[in-house]
Parts: structure tokens; C-alpha cells; sequence
């Protein structure tokens, strides 16, 4: 858990869940597994088992002590429609978020039959924002499972992309965030793809948000394309209780 978190479209990171299982190519060379060993090296308590599927207890209320607004990653190091993840506990993050509410979280799932399954037992509301992320053309079922979801704000993150998406349909979808994979075996992405994407956001007027080039050394790679910054962001048109600003660039 942090506030201030290091990636780039988001403000803080809650993971009242951790650790998970690979379940496609993206997962491969995944940065959580990477951070929970070396956090379970430290002697943290939450990451004593390791990338091993944890809930705890302790971190469930955490939001509720954040008095400040701010934008939050929900489960970093996990996903939360994981099979092996109760719904009653599934339930009980979503709980947390509704009474939290001055709060805008971010939820990405690979799992994203789960979130359909789930999907109308949930307590949506316009805080609570769904994406799904998507490597390669082969995962772009997950989009369709996505929009058929009662999610206000629906996003994808194209993080590690992988491969071209020539043909995104991004009806129903609220913003779109690309990234190349970072670490020491990252895999190259081609500067066509991102370029492509940003051009397809462009014309459905999706908001477009590039995170990195990547690569072994990412910050040397930095964040421009076509010498620019693409921060851009959905703006939250609807809130309960709260008129937290989160729309940029």
C-alpha cells in the first residue's frame, strides 16, 4: 500500500489482496511477482508467503483513512477477479469503495469472464472505474466482456503491449493507457503500435494516455511519443459526494 504511487496514471496503490497466477503472455516477466519477492526478502508481512494469493485483513479499510481525494490502483500486485478470490471478499473491496466514495479507483482485471459473471451483483457507482487489460490481438475478447459490465468508466491498459491492435473497437470505452514492458528480459515493442493506437484514440475521441517505451533501462526510454507527453484522462462527470479533479492533459 502507498500513497504517492510511481505509475504514471495513478495517485496511490491499495492492495488489501496480493499475489496471483500467470494466465496469458503479459504475465510472463510480471512486475508484481518481481516487487513481492523482494518485498518478502525485506521481511514485509503481507508478502511473507511471497506472490502466493493473499487477502488481508488489515489493509481491507485503508481508503476509509485517506482523507484526502485521491486516485486509486486497486490491487497493484493482484487481480481481484482472480478464480481463487471469494466473492464475499470481492464484495467487500467494492463495500469499501462505495463508503469511501471521495475517492476515484481504478480496478484492472485479466480475469475479465469473472468480472462479466460478477458483474451484476456488484455495486457499481461513478468512482469506481473497470478496465481490462489486453497484450495481443488474441485478448481482445476481454473488451467485449468489459463493456457488457454495468462499470460508469470503462478502460483498458495495452501494458506490456505485445503485438499490433489494428482494429480496436472502442465503443463504450472511456480511455485507453499503452505501455511497453520494463524489467531486465522486457520484450521489444515496436514503435508502430503505440503510434497506431494513439491514432485510433484519436479519431473515436477516447482519451489516450502513453506510460513508457519501456525496455531494461524504462526511464532512460522515457514517455514521449512523437515528442509529446499523451496524459490525457477521462473526466469523471458524476460523483456522490465528492468533485475530485482527475482529468489532465
Amino acid at each position: 500500500m502507498a500513497e504517492n504511487s510511481p505509475i504514471e496514471w495513478t495517485e496511490s496503490t491499495w492492495n488489501p489482496l496480493t499475489g496471483c497466477t500467470k494466465i496469458s503472455p503479459g504475465c510472463k516477466h510480471c512486475y508484481a511477482e518481481r516487487m513481492s519477492l523482494r518485498l518478502q526478502a525485506m521481511g514485509q508481512p503481507n508478502y511473507a508467503r511471497g506472490f502466493e494469493l493473499g487477502m488481508h485483513e488489515s489493509a481491507l479499510e485503508l481508503p476509509l483513512r485517506w482523507r484526502k481525494p485521491q486516485t486509486i490502483f486497486v490491487n497493484s500486485m493482484s487481480d481481484l477477479f482472480h478464480k481463487e478470490v471469494p466473492v464475499g471478499f470481492i464484495l467487500r473491496v467494492f463495500d469499501v469503495m462505495r463508503r469511501a466514495d471521495w475517492h476515484v479507483y481504478q480496478i484492472l482485471t485479466k480475469r475479465s469472464d469473472r468480472l462479466l459473471e460478477l458483474s451484476q451483483g456488484l455495486p457499481w457507482k461513478p468512482h469506481i472505474w473497470m478496465g481490462v487489460s489486453v497484450e495481443t490481438e488474441d485478448y481482445t475478447f476481454r473488451i467485449h466482456h468489459l463493456r457488457e459490465t454495468g462499470a460508469a468508466v470503462k478502460f483498458l491498459s495495452l501494458e506490456p503491449l505485445l503485438g499490433p491492435l489494428l482494429r480496436l473497437d472502442l465503443e463504450g470505452i472511456d480511455w485507453v493507457i499503452v505501455g511497453g514492458e520494463s524489467g531486465p528480459r522486457a520484450r521489444r515493442m515496436d514503435p508502430k503500435w503505440p503510434l497506431d493506437i494513439r491514432d485510433q484514440c484519436v479519431r473515436a475521441k477516447v482519451p489516450f494516455f502513453f506510460k513508457q517505451w519501456g525496455g531494461p533501462k524504462k526511464k532512460r526510454a522515457g514517455r514521449e511519443l512523437e515528442g509529446r507527453m499523451w496524459d490525457e484522462m477521462p473526466i469523471l462527470r458524476s460523483h456522490a459526494t465528492s468533485s475530485h479533479p482527475v482529468a489532465t492533459g
